[in-house]
This record gives structure tokens, sequence and C-alpha cells, in this order.
């Protein structure tokens, strides 16, 4: 409950054996074992709603809420007492229950929030977990262990910064070319920077400032607080609102379920608190530190589970982890150090027994979890989850739950965003959007139904729907519930801290260590698709059998023209077969590796690298299949350049090469899969009418020019040239100036293949930014 703006009482800190808090007059302070209570004791003679510390006037009261085994004030059982600075409290038992002692507020160091020490303006205090003095020389901080400072994350670098000591008696930090980045006050290190009192200084996990004569180290191991501070998202101008003030607390070890209706603002709220799409209005308060504005040092303590998989499901559950790990850890991070990380999140999830099954071959729920795996492997503190049990059967959908319960127990703040009300009695509170971004309900679960005045979550649902009109966040802004619930646990009000700082995020790997990895990693998924090895290996076959049946012996003036046609289509379809499904059957698991520090360029190359390797040897043996031992009645036995067996190899093997970067180009333009297949076919029809083996195309306006644009046209004509198929053959199409034998046509013709690859590579990379998150188009 909020106190009256005229009360008095002095601020004071509690503090406990895990921690001390802040306590201010502007409102209660609830003491138990539910996880939910300002100050939470685990111990079981407490109980679950203990007691409760209010300001009464100048003063402080402690008052005992019908507990089991009491509540002690001074070594004496009280049901309301006086409490104030110096007051022992003791809850369950006078001599050895858990211990709280009350103390005079420190003066603040600092006019901004901080992790470590008593921010001015959120009242957020955490007791720090190392306490150092000042230094007085020049000291390194890192992971490894000759470090003066020894960070153990796995996410720090082994020699990641220093802070450096002044003659002048002033501080400096110097970032060593760390891969995940030094921070000073949320904001990045280039080099190096001056650090004052009170300011925070960010290394993985750990926070440092300089307190009076003091080096305070916070360690976040994920017990933080998040606070929502009417949060506004609109577009179109600000004529359609999404979000609509949003306002709700989430409490350390919160597990926080969000539902609504089709339409309501859950996507869209999730994407403002994960800072993917900031709010237009508002503030997000990490631990009492504005997440806008410090985010880049804060987004590494951010988890998120899209809906879809983010996993290649041809690997194993081990394999597609260890190569996560590889991306998501600084380069310098040893084999044994991220194998060992792995095996963890592995135990932690339960998944031992499926450790070496293909990702595929798994449960929809077992797939969930090693989703959710490949987020813990960086120990987020926050972990977000977008419709985890989608199409899961309610047996799973609990399942689910029940192992997100278990990670918010273990230290973890957990928001869900979904559907499905089967298990939300396993949250510990439930924000209900209605339509139009508002806020419904936050509260327990167990009273959202009563509060609505329905018995069924379908009933609630339709109403929200049929009343579009009704005022439902006004319903709650005027209830018991919002002033027990968001009013009385809400931080004080935080204005944003400036612009909102969200650019792309640090590349944990150098860009050569990234390719390396994804090579490796695609490699291993092309080789373990079984399908797709058979079709590989049997299409250059095929289609080479059929060209060499087209071609007997000999390439005559019946024979050549078709079966130099039959190897321009199984070039394209080689090639374009290959990539046409590759980027967008990975467009999540790009999306979410691209906001942690993928590499845009990295990542296509990595496809050119593997799908040309594996291209190119196809048309090579589609090219030896159809070609090898046939007389090629080229003039003289000779090529252009080459002997003719190796032009026609070069001229497919480039066709393919390209066909595939057309398909990667498709592949990238696409947003289902589903539609790949029959742009396939038409790609093929479209390079078998424009190659100009069918119809005449030079000196055909329109035509000729539109022709440019496909591969087979010049592939053709390089084949053609080096047979000088207009000896040939004489028709109107064989008269054609790309099909000379000449050396200058010849390599205008394969140079054309190169551009045409560029381009559509340049295409591809540009594509690619449509699948990322706003803040990592650049």
């Amino acid at each position: 409950m909020a106190k009256p703006a005229g009360t008095t009482a002095p601020q004071l800190v509690l503090e406990t054996d895990t921690g001390a808090t802040v306590i201010t007059p502007t409102r209660d302070y609830h003491v138990g074992r539910d996880p939910l209570s300002d100050i939470v004791l685990d111990d079981a003679r407490v109980s679950w709603h203990h007691a409760v510390l209010r300001a009464e006037g100048d003063h402080w009261t402690l008052a005992d809420e019908h507990s089991t085994n009491g509540t002690y004030a001074d070594g004496r059982r009280v049901s309301e007492s006086d409490v104030g600075p110096g007051s022992v409290l003791r809850f369950g038992n006078a001599a050895d229950g858990p211990r709280a002692v009350l103390t005079g507020a420190p003066a603040p160091v600092a006019d901004r929030p901080s992790a470590v020490h008593q921010p001015a303006l959120t009242h957020t205090f955490r007791q720090p977990t190392n306490v150092r003095p000042l230094p007085t020389r020049t000291i390194r901080i890192g992971r490894g262990p000759d470090n003066d400072l020894v960070v153990d994350d796995l996410i720090v670098s082994r020699h990641h910064a220093e802070l450096h000591f002044q003659p002048d008696g002033t501080y400096e930090i110097v970032d060593l070319g760390s891969h995940n980045g030094t921070y000073l006050n949320g904001v990045r290190v280039e080099m190096h920077a001056v650090v004052r009192q009170g300011d925070i200084v960010g290394v993985g996990h750990s926070d440092f400032s300089l307190v009076g004569d003091q080096l305070q180290e916070y360690v976040d191991t994920g017990e933080v607080s998040l606070d929502v501070q009417d949060l506004t998202v609109a577009v179109d101008r600000g004529r359609k609102i999404l979000l609509d003030h949003v306002s709700f607390p989430v409490g350390e070890k919160c597990l926080l379920a969000v539902v609504g209706p089709s339409g309501a603002g859950k996507s869209t709220l999730l994407n403002a608190l994960t800072g993917q799409r900031p709010a237009d209005h508002g503030t997000v308060l990490y631990d009492g530190r504005d997440l806008y504005h410090d985010y880049a040092e804060l987004r590494q303590r951010i988890g998120l589970v899209p809906q879809d998989d983010i996993l290649h499901a041809q690997l194993t559950v081990r394999s597609a982890l260890t190569y996560a790990a590889e991306l998501r850890f600084p380069q310098d991070t040893a084999k044994a150090e991220r194998l060992e990380r792995v095996d963890e999140v592995i135990r932690e999830l339960g998944l031992e027994e499926r450790a070496g099954q293909p990702v595929h071959s798994l449960s929809g729920g077992q797939r969930k979890r090693v989703s959710v795996a490949l987020e813990l492997l960086t120990k987020p503190s926050l972990l977000f989850l977008d419709e985890p049990t989608s199409g899961l059967d309610p047996g799973m959908d609990r399942s689910v739950m029940h192992m997100l319960r278990g990670l918010a127990d273990d230290g973890r703040t957990v928001i869900v965003v979904t559907h499905s009300v089967l298990s939300l009695d396993v949250c510990d509170r439930l924000l209900v959007l209605a339509p139009g971004g508002k806020v419904a309900y936050y509260g327990p679960p167990d009273d959202a139904l009563s509060f609505f005045d329905f018995a069924q979550w379908p009933e609630a649902f339709e109403a929200f729907e049929r009343e579009r009109d009704r005022d439902w966040a006004g319903q709650y802004r005027d209830s018991p519930q919002h002033r027990k619930y968001v009013t009385a646990t809400a931080q004080p009000q935080v204005p944003r801290e400036g612009p909102v700082l969200v650019g792309p995020p640090p590349r944990p790997r150098g860009w050569t260590g990234q390719l390396r990895t994804l090579v490796r990693r695609y490699a291993a998924a092309l080789s373990a698709d079984r399908t797709f090895l058979a079709i590989m290996i049997a299409l250059p076959f095929v289609m080479g059998a059929m060209a060499r049946a087209l071609a007997g012996g000999e390439l005559t003036r019946s024979t050549a023209l078709n079966a130099l046609l039959i190897l321009c289509v199984g070039g394209v379809l080689t090639g374009a077969a290959n990539a046409v499904r590759e980027i967008v059957k990975e467009r999540v698991i790009y999306q979410r590796e691209r906001a942690v520090g993928l590499s845009r360029s990295a990542y296509l190359l990595s496809k050119v690298i593997v799908l040309g390797t594996v291209t190119v040897l196809q048309a090579v043996v589609l090219t030896l299949v159809a070609l090898l031992g046939v007389d090629l009645n080229a003039p003289g036995g000779q090529g252009v350049v080459m002997p003719p067996l190796v032009e026609i190899t070069v001229a497919v093997a480039l066709l393919a090469f390209t066909a595939m970067m057309l398909g990667l180009l498709i592949s990238a333009l696409v947003r289902k899969e589903e539609v790949t297949m029959p742009l396939l076919v038409l790609l093929a029809i479209v390079q078998v009418v424009f190659c100009g083996a069918l119809l005449p195309l030079d000196g055909v306006p329109g035509l000729q020019q539109l022709a440019w644009l496909v591969p087979a046209r010049w592939a053709l004509g390089a084949m053609a040239g080096t047979i000088d198929i207009s000896r040939i053959v004489n028709s109107d199409v064989t008269g054609d100036p790309l099909f000379r034998h000449a050396t200058d046509v010849w390599l205008l013709d394969i140079g054309m293949l190169v551009v045409l690859s560029a381009v559509f590579g340049f295409a591809v990379a540009r594509l690619l930014r449509r699948h990322e998150p706003l803040v990592m188009r650049k």
C-alpha cells in the first residue's frame, strides 16, 4: 500500500544472510517464504506470508501476519512492534531462526542507478559479492588464473580489461580487445575511459564500482528484478496503439505468464522487453538499471527462445549445443571449457539420455528443452520464451511449464508468452493483456478468473473480443489487485536516461573463427541429411546419363545442341536444387544467432563455401558422365583456350555455381519453405527458354536484354563456342554472336557467369537484412 506524501520515517537497510534491501517509507515490505515476497527467507520455519514492515508516521513497525512459528524483535515475540536502526529480527525461532538487522541507509555516492551500491533513484540495493581496497596500481581483469581479478565467467575473455591507477589518483578502464566488450555505465568502452565514483564497469556478468575507498564487485547470478514502467508502442505515426501504458513489476525467481487474445500485444511486449523493438515511451528497469540505456551490456544477460526451434534438426543434441557454444563464447575459450558447459546444461535440462540423438527424432517437448538449453549456455538472468508449448499435447504442455518453473526456482526470472492456459497454476504471476495492448489483470494466476467473474478462460477471451470498447485497463487500475500487486511493489518511476542505445551486439568470435565454425556445422548438418545426400549423388549421374544418351559417341548435327541443352538444364537444377531451401528453412536460427553477434557475411560465405564445393563437384561428375570419351567435334580437336572437355566442364561448373547463388537468392526472397519447389520448376523453365537453344535472342529487343540475366544463356554460349556449334548445326539460333569460337567471346561468356554470381550474392546479403531485428540492419 502506498504511503501518504507526508510520511517522514527514515530510509533503512534490512540486512539478511543473503543480501541487503533498502526500505523506503513509500511502501510496505512483506517477509516470507513466498518467492515473490520483498524479503524472501527460504526456511521451513518461516510462513509463506510471515510478517510485514511498514512506515507509521515518523517510525517503522514490524507486524506478524499470523505466522505459525512467530516473529521476534530483539529476542521477544511480537504481534506488532516499533523497530529502527539496530533492531535485530528473527523469524520462526527466537534463537536460530533466519536473522535480519536494521541499519541506517548509507548516503548515496552517485546520482545514477547502480546494481552494486545504493542508487539515488530506484533504491535497488545489492550486497557486493566482493569488496576490496581501491588498488594503487594497474590491475588486470579476466577469466584466466593469471589475472589480478579473476572472473569465473565463460563470456569473459581470458585477458579482458585493465583498471589503471593514474598518478593524480584517478582511475581509467582499458579494454584489452575483449570479444564481448567492457562497459562503462552500460556503454561499450572502445579503447579506454575515465572511471569516477559510482560508475559501473561491466565485465560479463560482473559489475565493478568505485565506492568510497573500496572497489566493489557484484556478480549477477540471476536473481534479478524487472520493473516495467508505462511502456507504450505505436505504429502508423501514432494512429495505432500496440501497447498502451503497460506497467508491472516482476520479482526475483519469478515465473510470469503473459496471455491474451490474438492482437493484444503479447509479441510486441516481448520485443520491447528484450530490446528487439524498444518501446516508444516508458522504461524497463533491470535490477534498477535502465535496460534501454544499458542495453549494450545487459543484452548478454537476456535469453530468448522463439516459438520455432532454433536448432539444426539433423545434428545430435550434443553437436547442436557444442557448435552454439563455439559461436557464443569468446574465441580464447578452451574446447574443454566449452564442452564442460555443454555437459552442465544437458544435465540441468535432463537431456543426458537424449544427448546422442538427432534433434529431429525428439518429441516436441524435448526439442523445446534443447532450445532452452542452447540459451542457458551463457547463463542468462532473464529468460523469455515465445509460445513454448505451441503445438504440444496437454502432457507435454505441462512438462514444459514445470521445466520453466524449475528454471525460475534455480535463480532466474522467466517470462513466457503463451496462448495455453492449461498450466498457469505453476506460475507466480499472470499478466493478461486486452485488445489494444492494455493491462486487464496482473497478479496470482489463481485469482484471475474470479477477478473477471468468469468460470473458464474461453469465456474471458470471448468477452475481450466481444466487448472491445470496455475499459478493461481502467477496471483493473481501480481494483485492490492493482494496488497490491503493482502499486505497492513497483519501484519509483524512473524517466529514460537519454536516447535508446540499442546497437549491434559484440561478436564473441572473430570473423574467421565464426566462418570456420559455420562451415563445419553446415557440412555436418548436410552430411547427416541422408535424403539430401542421396539426391545430391544421384542427380548428376541421372542428368549426365541423359546427355550421354543424346550425344552417343560424337556430337553431330542432330545431337550437339540437345546434348548441350541437357547439360545446361542439369547444371541449373543441380545448383539451384541444392540452395533453394537453405536460407528460408534456417530463418529463425539466423535471426537468433544474428541477435547474439553472428556475422552476416560469415553466415552467407559458409553457405557459399559448402554448397559451392558440393555443386562444383556435382557439375564435374555431370559433365564427365555425359561427355568423357565422346568426340566433341571441336575445330581441329581444340577448344578456344583449353582442351574442349575442360572448357565445357568449367562452363557447366560455373553455371551450376551461379544457379546455386540464384537459388540462395530465391531462398532469401521467400518467407515459406513450401513455395521454393514451384519456384525451382519455374527457374528451370526460364533457363531453358532464354538460354538461346530454342529461340533466337540476338537482335530481339527486350528478350535479348532479359536473357542477359539468365545464367544458362552465357553457359550455353561458352559451350557452343568451344565446339563452334554454327559449324556443326546450321539453324536460326546457332548464328548467335555469343556462340562464336573466339577467345574474347568465350571469356565474355565465362566472365558474365562470374559477374552474375557476384550480383546474386550481393542481393542475398541485402535480403538477409529482412530476417534480422531492426537494430541489426546495418
